[in-house]
């Protein structure tokens, strides 16, 4: 008798709490028209304040991005004719060479950078850029490797004058032309890492020395400064050339 006793207060006790939560929480409340509209006026009167912090941030599609801008023309623009080689593993690093006139021109004939530099996956995968293409060429191995190709040079005399006028004027020696003076963009201005090209060696950086320019071929030679440490560093079969 005492145990049912016990059952039915528990229960009692637990079936009060549960309905005092169910009030307190507002679920199943049970709410006549009147109160509804009081509710729904007491909402009018007290709007829910707007979140704070800065607001909410809006893209708009119209306005150029940077990615959009207008790039300059290209200097050099050529057709292909056929199969197009495909250059983009090296382009990753080497996007200067993207619309390089000697670059687009041989990938326009399905010859592509590995045709003359080789796979070179230990240079391609080496984010230090300390690793040497696996080829090469120094100043006298130029000329006989592009005629592996160009058995021939039968552009007029005076469009030649012309182009040594406009791009190398301070090779004042027929001997000292080099194929890469007149054709294309391919010999960088500068370099932070160089290499020596019959070695692969890497190449050593002087006491507060951070790049090492090339001589301005353009440059007549009554024009032409004294040569300084950084020219005279810059040894033609270096990676410079």
């Amino acid at each position: 008798m005492k145990v049912r006793s016990w059952l039915v207060l528990s229960a009692a006790v637990s079936l009060t709490a549960l309905i005092a939560w169910i009030v307190g929480s507002g679920v199943g409340e049970l709410r006549g028209p009147a109160t509804a509209a009081a509710a729904e006026k007491t909402a009018e009167a007290n709007p829910a304040e707007k979140p704070k912090g800065p607001p909410p941030l809006v893209i708009s599609r119209d306005a150029p991005l940077l990615l959009d801008e207008p790039k300059a023309p290209s200097k050099f623009v050529l057709k292909p004719r056929g199969p197009v080689a495909d250059n983009e593993a090296c382009f990753c690093c080497h996007t200067n060479y993207r619309e390089e006139s000697m670059a687009v021109s041989h990938a326009n004939a399905n010859t592509g950078c590995v045709q003359c530099h080789g796979e070179s996956t230990a240079h391609r995968n080496d984010e230090d850029n300390i690793t040497p293409p696996d080829t090469m060429y120094a100043a006298a191995d130029i000329e006989k490797n592009c005629a592996k190709c160009h058995d021939e040079h039968t552009a007029p005399a005076a469009k030649v004058i012309a182009r040594w006028q406009e791009k190398c004027p301070a090779r004042t020696n027929p001997k000292d032309l080099l194929c890469t003076d007149c054709h294309g963009e391919h010999r960088l201005r500068f370099r932070s890492v160089w290499w020596d090209k019959k070695t692969g060696k890497l190449g050593e950086r002087a006491k507060g020395e951070r790049i090492r320019m090339n001589p301005d071929l353009t440059k007549v030679p009554g024009d032409k400064p004294a040569a300084t440490k950084t020219d005279e560093v810059a040894a033609p079969d270096t990676e410079m050339k």
